[in-house]
């Protein structure tokens, strides 16, 4: 049976002394991994199937009449050749009726697999209620717009219910209210703002490498980046500047020279742990900046992501920029799986099919 689904819409140059240039400049002078690019190259079209997918899941009848693309949502997804050229370029994944009005269906095979991600999802109720603890645990005054969370509810593993299965489920760690500074909207909140112990993802890497530093990252430079001794210093240097953990109290002020600097790498550690708690190890930048002034965070996110091509990689494939983490990739590929990751590879993998099978389908029958 498929899941149901509610909203299917729902400096501090410290490393590289850039002069000024604009954000965009920034963006286009990176250094690429083409490992990165590649895999976005497949997955910008992953991320446009998606709120279709969502979608038919959420009709009654799991159908979707192709008239409904063909109107302001086929812009905003930018299928600029069509909605029917694009779901025909997908049939692993979408089955359109041979006859006019067209419908549009999912096949057996994504039934299958979206039924498995929603079991995995399920299955992982408590890793996921715990993940919102520790985001919120991130929260200066423990508390988040709901808003914001709605943003990233399907990166965290979230049930796409989890106003209600998680955070009404489970009054003695959430509380929701009303935002007083935003008609109509909610602020949800840890009942307990007590100290929690919680271990950053950086710390246990840190222990499990036996690391002296207290401070230090796990550095992962894109394949053919240069990188010259006297940056080598910096990067020395940095790795040993110390920063408020994520889940400590801020006490650093950022003012003066040393100041900034560990403002800018706590920074850069929950930036870390946020993508460390995401079920692909990645997000939309557009996302996750919705939560920096909650964070304490005054920099600017994508810059920070680019300062630091070691820990971060930014993609700008598919009209939107994507951040990675790097250290948890491998060939494209995640090196830790986990159940709900598994689930979306199988369905992205019926995308890469593409029309390779479809034929020898069609003369069987």
């Amino acid at each position: 049976m498929l899941p149901t689904r509610r909203r299917p819409l729902p400096w501090h140059l410290l490393l590289i002394r850039r002069s000024k240039t604009t954000s965009a400049q920034h963006v286009a002078a990176r250094h690429r991994d083409p490992t990165f690019e590649k895999f976005m190259d497949s997955y910008k079209h992953y991320l446009k199937a998606l709120p279709i997918v969502d979608l038919i899941i959420s009709s009654p009848d799991h159908t979707l009449p192709l008239s409904f693309l063909s109107t302001s949502l086929s812009q905003r997804l930018h299928l600029n050749r069509g909605p029917l050229h694009f779901l025909r370029a997908f049939p692993h994944l979408f089955s359109i009726s041979s006859d006019k009005p067209f419908i549009v269906t999912l096949t057996p095979a994504a039934q299958s697999v979206l039924s498995a991600e929603s079991e995995a999802s399920s299955r992982e109720s408590e890793a996921a209620t715990c993940r919102l603890h520790r985001i919120l645990a991130m929260s200066l005054s423990h508390r988040l717009p709901l808003r914001a969370v709605f943003r990233v509810w399907r990166e965290l593993g979230l049930p796409n219910d989890f106003e209600q299965s998680v955070i009404h489920q489970n009054p003695s760690l959430f509380s929701l209210s009303d935002n007083p500074n935003e008609p109509n909207t909610h602020i949800v909140e840890l009942v307990d703002t007590g100290v929690k112990n919680f271990t950053p993802a950086i710390e246990s890497w840190r222990r499990s490498q036996q690391k002296d530093s207290s401070f230090e990252f796990n550095l992962r430079f894109p394949p053919g980046m240069r990188l010259t001794k006297d940056y080598r210093a910096r990067i020395k240097a940095w790795q040993l500047v110390p920063y408020t953990g994520p889940y400590e109290p801020c006490t650093t002020r950022g003012s003066g020279k040393n100041g900034r600097r560990m403002m800018e790498k706590r920074a850069v550690g929950i930036m870390h742990e946020f993508i460390s708690l995401t079920v692909e190890k990645m997000v939309e930048v557009e996302k996750i900046s919705h939560f920096k002034k909650w964070f304490g965070i005054e920099l600017n996110v994508r810059d920070l992501f680019l300062d630091h091509p070691g820990i971060f990689y930014l993609s700008t494939k598919g009209y939107r920029h994507t951040v990675f983490l790097r250290e948890a990739y491998e060939k494209g590929r995640l090196i830790e799986p986990n159940p709900i990751y598994d689930a979306r590879r199988r369905l992205f993998d019926l995308m890469l099919l593409r029309r390779r099978g479809i034929g020898s389908l069609t003369n069987n029958h």
